[in-house]
């Protein structure tokens, strides 16, 4: 019985609402999401080519930083085109086993990004607060094993939540009030009580969210003490550069995120949140590039080299 079930709903489609509230909104979101979505494919690629084919940028930094740009290409692409697809059109439907795939990869994508800043964080502590260990405490596998750690705790987060979320009978209408499919929007449509799914939400998110956000903030915490000794100017402007852009990034990412994740479900204002997703879904990709590039000096004299 309950494998026809669950047959009989992995046939089904939900309706993405997403702006349909707002049907004058929709083709103005088009043509600006499409602009932030390909801003995002080049900026991050661009990061991704010149990291590889430039030696001076074969460091710890640039490795995690290609890591993240080739982690927020395949977070938009999870979503956006998705949506793309819905706002231009007047079908909005998307499959269930189509629902699914996007849950487990938007979520697992988005998991893995909260510990790979937070491994970044303890790159740019050692780069400062420990740079004669520098190259024994960031050497080329231990940092292969830092990424790999941050690819697996993300995906197998993201496979806790999708089995539970999967597992719960879902009303009727099949209308996911949101522009994806992610786990709060898809709770709502449960026809039992789902308090255990939102504790469990809650819980790790508070692992993925709040414990790499205060060993960040820790990490700062001593960078910035050990930038007030220094007597170097351009010392202090590379640290600056390299760490002011970093801590912009985290709070573009980790403060919607708390937003989202960090309430239960039933406690979010709907509309507030599809404009806080799709802030963290579509701005935030694409500024990293910009944030990480145009201060830079590495990736300038890249650029030189390159074109020369």
């Amino acid at each position: 019985m309950m494998m026809e079930k669950k047959n009989a709903t992995s046939e089904a489609q939900f309706v993405l609402l997403g702006f349909s509230d707002w049907p004058q909104l929709e083709l103005v979101l088009f043509v600006v999401i499409l602009m932030f979505y390909l801003m995002t494919l080049i900026g991050n690629l661009f990061i991704i080519i010149l990291s590889y084919l430039d030696s001076h940028l074969h460091t710890p930094m640039y490795f995690f930083l290609s890591n993240l740009s080739f982690l927020d290409l395949c977070y938009t692409t999870s979503s956006i085109p998705q949506l793309l697809v819905n706002l231009w059109g007047p079908e909005k439907t998307i499959s269930y086993n189509g629902c699914m795939i996007q849950l487990y990869f938007v979520l697992a994508l988005g998991s893995t990004e909260c510990v790979l800043l937070m491994v970044m964080s303890y790159d740019r502590y050692a780069a400062v607060c420990r740079p004669l260990h520098y190259t024994v405490l960031m050497h080329p596998r231990f940092c292969q094993l830092l990424a790999v750690a941050c690819w697996v705790s993300g995906f197998t987060n993201s496979a806790l939540h999708s089995f539970f979320t999967f597992w719960v009978p879902l009303c009727g209408h099949r209308q996911v009030d949101h522009f994806f499919c992610e786990v709060p929007a898809l709770l709502r449509l449960s026809c039992i009580d789902t308090r255990a799914n939102e504790l469990t939400l809650m819980v790790t998110s508070s692992i993925f969210v709040l414990i790499p956000l205060i060993l960040i903030l820790s990490s700062y915490g001593a960078i910035a003490r050990a930038v007030l000794k220094m007597q170097s100017t351009t010392g202090l402007q590379k640290v600056f550069g390299t760490c002011g852009a970093h801590l912009m990034v985290v709070s573009l990412f980790f403060l919607p995120a708390m937003c989202i994740y960090l309430q239960p479900p039933s406690g979010n204002s709907q509309d507030q949140g599809k404009f806080i997703a799709l802030f963290y879904t579509v701005v935030t990709p694409s500024l990293n590039p910009l944030i990480y590039t145009l201060r830079n000096r590495d990736v300038r004299g890249a650029v030189k080299r390159l074109v020369g």
